[in-house]
């Protein structure tokens, strides 16, 4: 292997992920992608095996890219409420900066892959996830929050990912100002309310 192969193969990545975000996986032909690296038709078959192995890769690099900006965040060693501000700022990274392709096919595309790549994929998600919901949890003991742990997740996670339609660097809201704002509108100012039930008039 040369030294530009890798490069060339990181290369066909992030082309396959636009295309394949742009035009869907199955209208995505390999003679596309190879086309938008300047590359003969066949020549993405010395780096994949198929298209099949393409889409994993694309869908494996935003995943990847999500653990570890989690990573960074969880080993800081904050509170629930820092880390759940963090979490909300790597996770808008992964999809705003450097996700921008790859988080949209994740979401969007990974059934079409194998039931073995799938299953991987599965795994990877399964631990993103479970840090997510130890953080909610953890804010739902300190009552932080006010709804279930799971509906806070599903609910926070596609807020999150829907940004991805709308979101415009030049725009009024920086990616910092988008992650204080979703952590306030998530997050408690105080202790939740305690329940209001009708009292019965004392006995005479």
């Amino acid at each position: 292997m040369t030294a530009e192969e890798p490069n060339r193969r990181a290369e066909l990545i992030r082309s396959a992920g636009r295309l394949f975000r742009e035009q869907g996986y199955a209208a995505t032909t390999i003679r596309d992608i190879a086309a938008a690296v300047g590359m003969r038709s066949g020549s993405p078959f010395y780096h994949f095996k198929s298209k099949q192995e393409i889409l994993k890769a694309v869908v494996l690099e935003g995943l990847n890219s999500a653990l570890a900006g989690m990573a960074a965040v969880t080993g800081e060693g904050l509170g629930p409420r820092e880390t759940f501000r963090g979490l909300i700022r790597a996770h808008l990274d992964t999809i705003l900066e450097h996700g921008g392709d790859f988080v949209p096919v994740l979401l969007y595309e990974w059934r079409s892959l194998s039931d073995e790549s799938r299953a991987e994929i599965v795994a990877l998600k399964n631990r993103y996830e479970a840090v997510w919901q130890k953080t909610l949890k953890d804010l739902k003991k300190a009552g932080l929050i006010r709804a279930d742990a799971k509906l806070s997740r599903l609910l926070i996670f596609g807020a999150l990912n829907w940004t991805a339609q709308w979101y415009r660097p030049d725009g009024a809201l920086s990616i910092d100002d988008i992650a204080d704002q979703t952590a306030e509108l998530f997050l408690c100012p105080g202790p939740p309310p305690t329940s209001r039930r009708p009292t019965r008039p004392a006995a005479s």
